[in-house]
């Protein structure tokens, strides 16, 4: 496996979208060196985002998280969350009423600013739900997972309504050796039980990234050609970037680990352009 120069890949663009899970940071703070990729950034004029299916927090609080790790460069604005589709759903197609949902109280943020009124399904009362219009899957924690997915599924039992899901990661990185199980399995379990379909926001979908796209700032018509996805999975960051027509470099930090990305790239058959040891600038 031929392994490509960081630098010199990303200095054939003008926009980057980085991933960032397992690219800019992991369960235990920022990747080694990543502070000289925003000198880099800086320096060479190029604009950037973070294109991220993590709606458990709004991106004010999300960029928050990176100056406490000593990074100012990330601002709300340049973060680009799953969440945020979903609230442009549900502004659009649900107009009155309340929209249950699972997750904690600051990943609500995505739901409560769109002048709905929002109510976590740990609060909920299954004898009242007459007026619960929407159901969203936000988040991994801030409910009881036996209780509460008892709940939901009961829930869509009464009521047939639309059901978002904000974020469609199935696992995540606990550990170097360990994985979590993300909202996105948690509503595949609740979807394939009840027998619905549900509405997905996130990478891999081509959405996620047109909505980025119409969000760039300082390359506002920039060709797609001129724009690199950086990620650490094939199935969501890369897939979704081929799809949409992006170059994509394929990072070995994060979800896919160098003994294993030969083989899984040729078991999926999803290619990235460039595959690198990091995201770093070196």
């Amino acid at each position: 496996m031929i392994l490509d120069n960081f630098k010199s890949v990303v200095s054939k663009y003008d926009v980057i979208f980085f991933d960032a899970f397992g690219v800019l940071k992991t369960y235990n703070g920022l990747i080694p060196g990543i502070e000289n990729t925003f000198a880099y950034l800086r320096e060479t004029n190029k604009d950037f985002y973070v294109v991220t299916n993590d709606a458990s927090r709004s991106p004010e609080q999300l960029a928050e998280s990176y100056v406490k790790l000593g990074i100012n460069d990330v601002t709300p604005d340049r973060i680009i969350s799953s969440g945020m589709l979903a609230r442009e759903y549900l502004d659009y197609k649900v107009r009155d009423g309340v929209v249950a949902y699972l997750g904690t109280d600051n990943s609500a943020h995505y739901i409560g600013t769109s002048g709905l009124k929002t109510l976590s399904i740990r609060e909920l009362d299954l004898n009242t739900v007459g007026d619960v219009n929407a159901l969203v899957f936000l988040d991994d924690e801030g409910f009881d997972w036996n209780t509460d997915l008892t709940k939901t599924l009961n829930l869509l039992r009464k009521r047939n309504i639309p059901v978002i899901v904000a974020n469609t990661d199935k696992t995540y990185p606990a550990s170097k050796s360990r994985l979590s199980i993300a909202v996105g399995a948690l509503a595949k379990m609740i979807e394939d039980t009840i027998g619905r379909q549900f509405i997905r926001f996130g990478k891999p979908d081509p959405q996620m990234f047109i909505f980025a796209y119409q969000h760039i700032k300082n390359y506002p018509n920039v060709d797609k050609r001129s724009i690199l996805m950086v990620g650490d999975t094939l199935q969501t960051d890369i897939l979704g970037g081929n799809k949409f027509g992006l170059d994509t470099a394929l990072v070995l930090t994060g979800n896919t680990q160098a003994e294993d990305a030969e083989v899984r790239i040729r078991a999926t058959g999803i290619i990235p352009t460039y595959i690198c040891v990091s995201a770093v600038v070196e």
